[in-house]
């Protein structure tokens, strides 16, 4: 089978309007019939959500602090076969990464070995725009920017200007975006708002669609792409399946999975099946795991706590000995009590003395290292995310950690028996 070629766009700093870029290329290239794989730099769930809904195909995660250098080029490798291109969205920006300096765009680009596109907001710029594409141009030598996208452009005049300027550096300008109120995607207050929930999305995708298909010379930025590398003989294989036969709740309430994670557990032969608590659905009779992803029960907490074949599902799984494990939200239902934005306290499952708050909000973000003593079928020493606004937990933890420059945090989640959960969201094992 084919194997795409790849490329990543990015931009000197977050705001410059690499979202809308990437959204119209691949609304743009869809359009003329290219099939082409999407990809998230980081451990952003919703910008890959954006992206899928765009591109029609599931974009995956590829995170440059939380995956070896080995498994970024397997996963990059399998993702684009029989695909077109790779087209990857860069995280903040280029070189921007964890609190310890690690997971920025550039170092993926440079693990993956393929060129950037460097979005700039010329707004309000002039000639300087040639000493900030020069100065990112050279400040990594495994870095390439292959081609420069100007975003905000006033006027042919200002273009004409910019362009000029840009011109003794000797990157190819692709083209010039106007200045448009349409030309803006909405936005997002990350972690409570998916693009099925903004009214005007498909609209300013079709929008941006357009502006690319006008302004930006598709064929010369695709003849920047350069084939994938190779993937590892023997990649490292991230964390195992929590079982043989493992069921993972999939609704609007639990939206937040690594595809990663279903890929690598499903080339071991596990067997998956989806179920929807949202629907009152029970975990499958015969499974030997339960999987709670993230999400946003908080939003859905009457109807979860009126999910009485859920509950009760979620109880005989235990009952059975099935191992049953949540993240971040589905930590949160696993509890006994969540009080949701206004102060209402909903009933969860009660499989863990957990009570979580979400009624005065606090934002808790970051990479974690995490290490656990407990039934997981996985490593002890796990890489993760941590993005939640409730606050609350009990019992014995399931993790100790620390930050991304090594900060000891307070243990995380907690453990019963074969039935656990935490905050965090593993990426893949340390």
């Amino acid at each position: 089978m084919r194997s795409a070629n790849g490329l990543v766009i990015a931009a000197p700093r977050s705001g410059s309007g690499k979202t809308l870029v990437t959204l119209g290329l691949l609304a743009a290239l869809r359009r003329r019939g290219l099939d082409v794989a999407p990809a998230k730099t980081g451990p952003d769930y919703i910008d890959a959500a954006i992206l899928t809904r765009v591109a029609g195909t599931p974009a995956i995660n590829l995170d440059p602090w939380a995956m070896a250098e080995g498994s970024l080029r397997s996963r990059a490798s399998r993702h684009g076969v029989a695909h077109d291109l790779l087209l990857i969205e860069g995280v903040m920006g280029l070189f921007d990464g964890a609190i310890d300096g690690r997971g920025s765009t550039a170092d993926l680009a440079a693990a993956l070995k393929l060129p950037v596109i460097l979005v700039v907001d010329a707004d309000k710029q002039g000639q300087s725009i040639a000493a900030v594409v020069q100065g990112f141009a050279r400040f990594r030598r495994d870095v390439e920017i292959a081609g420069v996208i100007l975003n905000r452009v006033s006027t042919t005049r200002h273009e004409r200007l910019l362009v000029d300027a840009l011109a003794p550096i000797g990157i190819p300008v692709l083209g010039a975006l106007p200045r448009r109120d349409s030309l803006v995607v909405p936005e997002r207050h990350l972690g409570l708002v998916l693009p099925a929930e903004i009214a005007t999305f498909d609209a300013t995708v079709a929008a941006a669609a357009d502006a690319v298909e006008t302004y930006l010379d598709l064929n010369r930025l695709l003849a920047l792409s350069v084939p994938l590398a190779a993937p590892d003989d023997n990649p490292r294989t991230g964390v195992p399946p929590l079982g043989q036969n493992i069921s993972i709740a999939s609704d609007d309430a639990f939206c937040f999975l690594y595809q990663h994670l279903v890929a690598d557990w499903q080339a071991a032969g596990v067997s998956i099946s989806l179920f929807s608590p949202l629907a009152d659905e029970s975990p499958k009779m015969n499974s030997d795991a339960v999987f709670l992803p993230g999400g946003y029960p908080e939003l859905h907490s009457g109807r979860l706590a009126a999910a009485d074949r859920f509950r009760d599902g979620m109880r005989a799984a235990r009952d059975h000995g099935a191992l049953i494990y949540g993240e971040c939200g589905g930590y949160m239902v696993l509890g006994e009590e969540l009080t949701d934005a206004s102060g209402v306290s909903h009933r969860m499952t009660g499989l863990l003395p957990v009570r979580t708050d979400i009624s005065r909000p606090k934002r808790t973000l970051g990479y974690r290292r995490l290490n656990h003593h407990s039934p997981l079928p996985w490593p002890r020493d796990l890489l993760g995310h941590e993005f939640h606004y409730s606050a609350g937990g009990s019992g014995d933890p399931l993790f100790t950690a620390t930050d991304a420059a090594g900060t000891s945090l307070p243990p995380m989640g907690a453990v019963v028996g074969r039935t656990m959960g935490s905050y965090a969201h593993v990426i893949d094992a340390a």
